[in-house]
């Protein structure tokens, strides 16, 4: 039995066995549907609507192909291990919420995205009579075979080739597109870790440099985060109301338990709660808010609902401090409010990023002579100048 997925970046996408049924039609899974992969980009790009469902199964279609090529080369990957990794990465993003980087900072505060998804899987491992404890293994990097954790979390898996792949086709922003299939054709496994063969140096080098243009131009567009600071400024605002007690602000939704009832701890009610949670939910709320005799979260609210969004400045250097108090001058006597109010509306803060973070698991390239070096060490000056300096930019939202 098997099904057929018409994926408008890929063609089809074969699914092609009952557990991965089973994993695509549990509502963990399916929430996904109402889970906008780019939060609010669209804002600024309007094609940029697709969901979280559409990556993962993305991601899920690149594995395939992954596997398929290191089996070709002599790579030992059993049937088991195949189903595994496959599963792994259906769930690799199931614990990701709606506009899931705001909400990861105040409403579910100190839970990680990927802590929730671990959560949801073992849940279903349960449902499932232990049919993804070794998709768990390959999940969390316990696995003795590193090269299968790499492709699901690694410099160079398939959850960055789909999301550079498929963002770049839905904002039409072409700087994203990298050459997925030729990487997939230059991947090869040497010590049991998961490595590029040398003739693929060009097109790691094309993915790394798509990676941090599609950071600035599209991720972190001065635009983009002018939306999310605003969205995670209204959150905060609405959560101090709700520790002080503002019934005012339920909705009847999922969102109520993490306004009034959430204590940091993750528990089978906290999961349930959780997965009710998508996009819905949130913009429902925002605009029930927007009626709210608050002023401020009222005012961010409607600012959200209309795209009328704060003014946003970036430069290399940290703001002076005079600019940013005649801001807050501005905005108290514009709005009415006090500075400590007005601080919602002028603040400052820095986005940075980072091409290749020399943190993680090392992109290594393997030679015909059998030598392995990292990718920062082979002398090619476009990389080596550039690939692990982070760039730091300092912004400043206001009013005007």
């Amino acid at each position: 039995m098997q099904k057929i997925i018409n994926d408008p970046v890929y063609g089809f996408i074969t699914i092609n066995n009952p557990l991965l049924f089973h994993i695509i039609a549990h509502p963990y899974f399916q929430r996904l549907r109402r889970i906008h992969q780019m939060a609010l980009a669209y804002l600024v790009y309007p094609g940029a609507v697709h969901t979280r469902l559409h990556h993962t199964l993305g991601a899920y279609h690149l594995m395939c192909n992954a596997i398929i090529e290191l089996r070709s080369k002599g790579i030992e990957i059993t049937p088991e291990e195949e189903l595994a990794a496959k599963a792994a990465i259906l769930l690799h993003d199931v614990g990701h919420g709606p506009f899931s980087h705001a909400l990861e900072k105040h409403l579910v505060k100190g839970v990680h995205h990927e802590q929730l998804s671990l959560y949801m899987m073992q849940a279903m491992n349960e449902e499932l009579g232990g049919q993804l404890s070794m998709a768990i293994e390959i999940f969390t990097g316990v696995y003795h075979k590193k090269f299968l954790h790499q492709l699901v979390s690694g410099q160079v898996d398939v959850d960055r080739m789909d999301y550079l792949t498929r963002d770049s086709f839905y904002t039409g922003v072409s700087e994203g597109v990298i050459g997925y299939d030729r990487i997939l054709k230059m991947l090869t496994v040497e010590n049991g870790e998961l490595m590029v063969e040398e003739k693929g140096i060009y097109s790691i080098e094309k993915f790394l440099i798509a990676r941090r243009q599609m950071y600035w131009q599209v991720y972190l567009h001065k635009t983009v985060l002018s939306a999310e600071i605003m969205l995670v400024h209204l959150l905060k605002r609405a959560k101090m109301l709700a520790l002080a007690g503002d019934k005012s602000l339920a909705t009847g939704g999922a969102i109520d338990f993490f306004l009034f009832e959430f204590d940091g701890l993750v528990n089978k009610e906290m999961l349930d709660k959780f997965c009710e949670l998508d996009d819905s939910d949130c913009t429902f709320a925002i605009k029930r808010w927007a009626h709210h005799p608050d002023f401020v979260l009222s005012s961010l609210c409607k600012r959200l609902l209309n795209r009328k969004l704060l003014k946003i400045k970036l430069q290399s250097e940290p703001f002076d401090d005079a600019l940013i108090q005649q801001k807050l001058q501005e905005a108290s006597l514009s709005l009415g409010i006090n500075k400590e109010d007005a601080s919602y509306f002028t603040f400052t803060g820095e986005a940075d990023n980072t091409m290749y973070n020399m943190g993680d698991d090392k992109i290594n390239i393997l030679f015909k002579d059998g030598t392995v070096k990292d990718i920062t060490s082979i002398d090619n000056p476009l990389i080596h100048q550039t690939i692990s300096a982070p760039i730091k930019k300092f912004y400043i939202c206001s009013l005007s």
